[in-house]
């Protein structure tokens, strides 16, 4: 009996010991599970994250075999006017021209000869028929925004997209009106519009500017990808499948098509570029737009000539970028005002914030370039220069250090600015962790100091006075490039009148560069990679010499400004500098 207890005993101590053991075993299992997932999961991001960093590109290159998205050659209505992108000839010189001209910048005579529907000439690189593009690429909205447009030149627009797009990526051409006040932009657009099936209308209660009002149009897309376009465009063959695989491969990514022009005069339609040339956009340090060859270094990474290719900015009309991406980097900055910086805003800010700018030679727009902006800033024209304002708020949220510096050395007035409540901006850059703009030209913008150094201070700035008339100061004069500048009454508004002497010894005005040539000062374009010259303040006597070796410094002699021996006792030689 004792025998048999025991073996009970050590039996249910067994059972016990086992009942411990088994949710011990089946934890750890769980554990070991939960590890494995763990790992599997974590390698998933890693991929992720090395696919997002390298960018990777699904198109694929298939030598003569017709890309997926080709369309067939649309014949041309041969003998009707501006057919295959050829021009239209008209009286420019009459009143119903100049008339046209004045309302809209361009000719509108000539527009409107040519159908909505006309054919233009392919002008891609040949290599971009054979390029195959993922199957499911994200859905377009096109976004245009219009104030006071002609007719032929918006409509145009829209019959082009809408006919060059795969109808299944294109879910809509919204119309953002500006405000506009024309007629033919009320009622009978609404009613031309609503025949078009794609095509939406939306107004703003009052004038907002192209840039809030692109804010508006991305808020309002049913797209998953938001393409801008002016609104005196005509695209060219495929355009659209190119600049969405970009996206669709990486949704930070600004995808920005090659842009032909159109003419203002004839409606011609031409390539901008040279066969096979590759430009990417830079800037000088006053916020001009400038391009420049692709370096080599850059051109040789690709595959194919025919590829997409990094640019630390574009020109800002023509874009296609994700719409969650978009309004998530906060649009375009809403303290902008109208028009003027936009596009080196969404630059810097994408790019410093992670994501990046392509150009996409295989998406090709037509572009039609105005005379003159036709019409003014609205209510906005009572809030000072509104481009110089802008200007400040870009160079306030993202520029530091020297750069900052070489901006305000290149524009000093407009550090006087006041730029406006930038705080949720400054949130947005802490938010997304943003590099630094040291990090963006080093990495990024690394060739625009090639041929655009770092602007030295300057010594002085604004109106060059004269001594011996306080009320006469340097003025270009409108000189022609090459031609001698003179001195004229003081206007006070910069402009013309506004000068910069800096430190190491080069006078400018604008980007253009003040020489001494023979007995004049000559108005040129300033050498590339050059922030240097021989222009010499001489204190204690109020001179300006050319240091040459000839003694020479600068005289108004009447409306003139000459190269003469330099006297201290001439007052006319003897200038005071009052910021303008």
């Amino acid at each position: 009996m004792r025998i048999y207890r025991r073996c009970l005993l050590r039996i249910g101590v067994v059972l016990a010991l086992v009942m411990l053991a088994v949710p011990f075993i089946l934890l750890m299992q769980d554990h070991k599970r939960v590890k494995t997932a763990a790992i599997a999961k974590s390698r998933d991001v890693e991929a992720t994250v090395k696919t997002v960093l390298s960018g990777p590109n699904t198109a694929v290159f298939r030598k003569d075999v017709l890309g997926n998205f080709e369309p067939k050659p649309r014949p041309d209505a041969k003998g009707s006017p501006g057919e295959g992108g050829t021009a239209v000839k008209t009286d420019m010189k009459s009143k119903e021209v100049q008339d046209a001209i004045k309302s809209y910048g361009f000719n509108m005579v000539a527009s409107d000869k040519i159908a909505m529907n006309r054919t233009i000439p392919d002008t891609r690189m040949s290599e971009c028929k054979f390029w195959h593009y993922p199957k499911n690429l994200p859905q377009a909205t096109v976004v245009i925004v219009f104030h006071n447009e002609g007719w032929s030149t918006l409509l145009r627009t829209v019959h082009s997209v809408i006919n060059g797009s795969p109808d299944h990526l294109l879910v809509e051409v919204l119309l953002v009106d500006d405000f506009s006040v024309k007629d033919h932009l009320k009622k009978p657009l609404e009613t031309y519009l609503n025949d078009l099936g794609k095509a939406k209308l939306i107004r703003n209660s009052k004038r907002e500017g192209l840039i809030r009002s692109r804010t508006i149009g991305a808020e309002n897309a049913a797209g998953e990808v938001v393409v801008f376009l002016d609104a005196h465009c005509e695209v060219n063959a495929n355009w659209l499948p190119p600049l969405l695989s970009r996206i669709h491969d990486d949704r930070t990514i600004i995808a920005v098509p090659i842009v032909d022009g159109i003419d203002m005069d004839d409606f011609h339609y031409r390539p901008t570029y040279a066969a096979g040339s590759h430009f990417i956009g830079i800037f000088e340090w006053g916020f001009l737009y400038k391009e420049m060859n692709l370096p080599e270094s850059e051109r040789k990474k690709r595959a194919h000539d025919s590829e997409p290719y990094k640019s630390p900015t574009h020109a800002g009309g023509l874009l296609a970028i994700d719409k969650n991406y978009f309004l998530e980097m906060g649009g375009y900055d809403p303290g902008m005002m109208v028009w003027g910086g936009e596009n080196f805003e969404l630059s810097f800010k994408v790019w410093m914030c992670g994501g990046s700018v392509e150009w996409v030679p295989c998406s090709r727009v037509g572009h039609v370039y105005r005379h003159f902006m036709p019409y003014g800033f609205g209510e906005y024209a009572n809030k000072g220069p509104i481009i110089d304002l802008n200007y400040k708020r870009v160079v306030e949220v993202w520029m530091d250090g020297v750069y900052k510096d070489a901006f305000y050395a290149r524009l000093p007035y407009i550090k006087r600015l006041d730029e406006g409540d930038i705080s949720k901006q400054l949130q947005l850059k802490t938010e997304h962790s943003c590099k630094s703009f040291a990090w963006f030209m080093e990495n990024v913008a690394w060739m625009l100091l090639k041929r655009f150094p770092v602007q030295p201070n300057n010594r002085v700035w604004g109106e060059f006075r004269s001594l011996a008339d306080d009320k006469m100061c340097w003025d270009t004069q409108s000189a022609a490039l090459g031609g001698p500048i003179g001195i004229s009454g003081c206007h006070h508004s910069g402009g013309n009148q506004r000068y910069r002497l800096n430190v190491e010894g080069q006078i400018t005005t604008g980007e253009r560069c003040i020489h001494a040539r023979n007995s004049n000062l000559v108005f040129e374009v300033c050498p590339d990679a050059k922030v240097s010259d021989k222009w010499k303040l001489l204190e204690e006597t109020k001179q300006i010499q050319y240091d040459d070796g000839s003694d020479k410094c600068v005289e108004a002699k009447g409306k003139k400004l000459k190269m003469e021996a330099c006297d201290s006792k001439n007052a006319f030689q003897k200038w005071q500098f009052a910021p303008a």
